[in-house]
């Protein structure tokens, strides 16, 4: 029997190579597994993966036990960009074609992106101690997906999950992989496996040892030649443009439409408006300014001085700020759905993909939140504006009291 090769067996593999490791990946641990679930974000990795083990199946390079079940989770945030988006919904048609079983997995309607900040009033994400969107409106979700499938396992039956995940992403993710490289019986170079990551569920990552230009050649490769929509995620990424001048694939990431983790501006919209297809799409950049809005503390509500906790400590935060006020998330839904507007406008007019950044059920939800003055735990919505005087709270939640008159 020949061995396997490994990443280490060439400095440098081609495309045809790394196509035959991944191969050869998916037949070393798909066996034993009665459900196979990739995990589909719409990005340049997850939509080489998901096409290449449908490519690999559809000729029979990779063999699936009898009844074995593909099922593709796509990981709806509501917050993708809108070519991406689209591209995601045509890979879903053609997986169904090709008989996969696919889900579209969304967070609930009280824990997506505007209504959780709009309809509740909670900030907007930031990269310091408050990134809360990917965990609630990506991971969980999935999370959720995942132990439902695992709810048609029967005894010792078990999941395969498949990812998208690459060496060469980010320095904490090859750290990652880098720990794990030896565990759980996975062959160092025959795609990341890790056993048992959660109940009866183990995890490959078969393009693990894809470099960047193998992704981009592939992505053209299945729409010229295999018929998979996946040119629209190389024009998501601008690779329409560099392929045609000849430029060096891109590595870059992309993310939600007017990502408020950004720190600048935010290329990877900037990158699709400036093509001529999506210009229409250009008044999404003023979602980065609503962000602005909703962490201006004088449009959120602070705690007054000597908060204490239910033991009667004082907390460490005295005079912290919180959630946003009604009357600015009122303002804030207006000019989310105004940009929504003009957008759809433009679209309507020459022909294109409309866009829904908050649809129907999402805006009724938000308006009932602020109708019933809705606020997160521990807020009351009687605390003072992020705007008005307050005593001072001190060290040890001391409280220095206003002295009256010398305020204007």
């Amino acid at each position: 029997m020949r061995r396997q090769q490994t990443l280490f067996d060439s400095s440098r593999l081609s495309l045809d190579e790394s196509i035959e490791l991944t191969a050869q990946s998916l037949n070393a641990y798909i066996p034993g597994h009665k459900h196979i679930a990739v995990a589909y974000s719409g990005g340049k990795d997850s939509s080489a993966t998901l096409t290449l083990l449908s490519y690999l199946i559809d000729t029979g390079r990779v063999q699936l036990p009898k009844a074995c079940q593909v099922h593709v989770l796509y990981a709806d945030t509501r917050q993708e960009l809108p070519p991406l988006h689209f591209a995601a919904m045509s890979m879903l048609e053609a997986c169904k074609r090709r008989g996969f079983k696919t889900h579209i997995v969304c967070a609930p309607l009280e824990k997506r992106f505007w209504p959780y900040i709009l309809g509740r009033g909670v900030t907007s994400p930031n990269n310091g101690t408050f990134r809360w969107c990917t965990r609630q409106i990506k991971v969980d979700p999935m999370t959720t997906a995942l132990a439902e499938l695992r709810l048609q396992l029967v005894d010792d039956e078990r999941l395969l999950m498949v990812t998208g995940v690459r060496l060469g992403e980010s320095a904490v993710r090859d750290q990652r992989i880098a720990m794990s490289c030896t565990k759980d019986s996975g062959e160092c170079g025959q795609g990341w496996f890790q056993k048992m990551t959660a109940p009866q569920t183990d995890t490959v990552a078969p393009l693990l040892h894809w470099r960047v230009c193998h992704v981009w050649d592939w992505l053209v490769q299945a729409d010229v030649e295999h018929g998979f929509p996946t040119m629209q995620v190389a024009e998501a990424y601008s690779m329409t443009e560099s392929i045609e001048q000849g430029d060096e694939p891109i590595a870059s990431r992309t993310g939600c439409i007017g990502c408020p983790l950004v720190s600048t501006e935010d290329t990877a919209l900037a990158r699709v408006c400036n093509q001529e297809r999506w210009a229409y799409l250009a008044p999404l950049k003023e979602l980065r300014a609503v962000h602005a809005e909703a962490r201006k503390l004088s449009n959120r509500l602070r705690k007054s001085g000597g908060e204490t906790r239910k033991d009667g400590s004082f907390v460490k935060n005295q005079g912290r700020f919180g959630p946003i006020c009604l009357d600015v998330r009122l303002s804030l839904l207006k000019k989310v759905l105004d940009i929504q507007a003009r957008v759809n406008i433009a679209a309507i007019a020459q022909g294109n993909p409309q866009i829904s950044i908050i649809n129907s059920i999402e805006e009724l939800f938000i308006r009932k939140c602020i109708g019933e003055e809705v606020w997160p735990d521990g807020w009351t919505g009687n605390e003072p504006r992020g705007d008005e005087w307050i005593d001072e709270p001190l060290a040890g939640g001391h409280v220095q009291p206003l002295i009256a008159g010398l305020v204007s």
